[in-house]
């Protein structure tokens, strides 16, 4: 197989990983951040209705965008695994279960879009409904997926966290960045958990949304890091 080819190249393989890495960040961030923000106005089932009708297109692709990001974390994931496995077995192992728990909350996730797709396309199947009901279960099921989005979030905090660690405990990288990465696992952790128990607190929304900011600098350095200086072939054993 290619990625086995790449393995035994070292550097080719982790730079392969940084890229995808790179990738999943471009098409995530279509996906989960921009075409939900164009669609759905929160609290108004009315005018979320609209915005999905009026950007059709742009719904179908944001379903696309995720299924490729469903992909590629498994890929990713894997290799991750491999590239530092021999600094920590059991870290690796944690990191790389949790994100496939990841990956497969992101997948069943999915089946919340099925069904604004479904009153969009085929809507003689919901006859029984009045229009009013149909855009709040259009909105509601919008809800629903931003909900699963906190679910998966908390799977990704801890294989962030223990990436973090483990890369931290390595010496290959900078040190500076398996401790951002430590603090971004904590933000991302910290921000669905207050959300999924419905926690109003200005000040730990604030405080979760810095940590937050961290961790996209942490995730988009490890990115740039394995891209343009890679890891020796000694490291994958």
């Amino acid at each position: 197989m290619i990625l086995t080819k790449l393995q035994n190249q070292g550097k080719a393989y982790s730079q392969l990983a940084g890229l995808l890495y790179l990738i999943i960040a471009i098409i995530g961030g279509f996906s989960i951040g921009y075409m939900p923000s164009i669609i759905v106005s929160e609290g108004n089932a009315v005018l979320t209705f609209q915005n999905l009708i009026d950007h059709q297109e742009l719904f179908r692709w944001g379903i696309a965008g995720d299924i490729a990001v469903l992909v590629l974390e498994i890929i990713l994931t894997v290799m991750l695994y491999q590239l530092f496995k021999s600094i920590s077995t059991t870290g690796m192992t944690i990191a790389t279960y949790s994100r496939l728990a990841m990956a497969i909350i992101m997948g069943m996730n999915l089946i919340n879009y099925m069904i604004p797709a479904i009153i969009m396309t085929q809507p003689e199947y919901l006859d029984v409904f009045s229009s009013e009901q149909l855009k709040s279960i259009t909105l509601l099921f919008f809800k629903v997926h931003k909900y699963g989005e906190l679910a998966w979030q908390i799977f990704f905090s801890i294989h962030l966290f223990t990436l973090g660690y483990v890369i931290r405990k390595s010496g290959k990288t900078p040190k500076c960045l398996g401790l951002i990465m430590l603090i971004g696992g904590v933000g991302y952790a910290g921000d669905s958990f207050i959300q999924l128990i419905f926690i109003n607190s200005e000040m730990l929304s604030v405080l979760f949304s810095i940590l937050l900011v961290l961790a996209v600098i942490a995730e988009f350095w490890f990115a740039f890091w394995l891209l343009i200086k890679g890891i020796k072939n000694k490291t994958l054993t």
